[in-house]
């Protein structure tokens, strides 16, 4: 089966009357739990978005505390599986400042593992990378909030 491109997926959906629409969002939330959390974000968490950045970062303490610190390798498992929950939340969001925000609580919980990262070359590169993306997405920001954020950044990386 061929797959449709966006442009012919937006013009057959504009086509669609409101209730087949409805009928159709409902459908692709039953396959994919992504499609759900996305729809979910959409409907009710998008409108207050200062509220979804302080559900996402009690998300990202709750998995920091259930880390096994055993070993490393099982550290590193667990960072790169709360990094990928991390990036998804962003994609729904698609706000830089929530980008900003949720990658320096990341990075500030990562920081306070016991054992420490500076110790684990995979975990430190796993931080440094966050904090060039930071950096980046700082710097597409207004300049007030440029300032806040590099503040911030500059505390955490004290």
């Amino acid at each position: 089966m061929k797959t449709a491109t966006v442009r012919e997926l937006k013009q057959e959906l504009s086509n669609q009357t409101s209730s087949e629409l409805v009928e159709l969002c409902l459908r692709l939330s039953k396959f994919k739990k992504e499609n759900k959390e996305l729809l979910t974000y959409l409907l009710y968490e998008a409108s207050d978005e200062d509220g979804y950045i302080t559900n996402v970062k009690t998300v990202i303490e709750n998995q920091f505390e259930l880390i096994n610190t055993k070993s490393y390798f099982y550290i590193k498992k667990s960072v790169r599986k709360i990094l990928r929950n991390v990036k998804k939340f962003i994609r729904y969001s698609k706000k830089k400042e929530t980008e900003v925000e949720l990658l320096i609580h990341f990075c500030v919980q990562l920081k306070e593992i016991k054992p420490s990262i500076k110790y684990n070359v995979t975990l430190q590169n796993i931080f440094d990378r966050q904090i060039i993306l930071i950096k980046k997405a700082i710097s597409s920001l207004h300049e007030d909030l440029q300032f806040d954020y590099q503040l911030e950044l500059n505390a955490m990386m004290e």
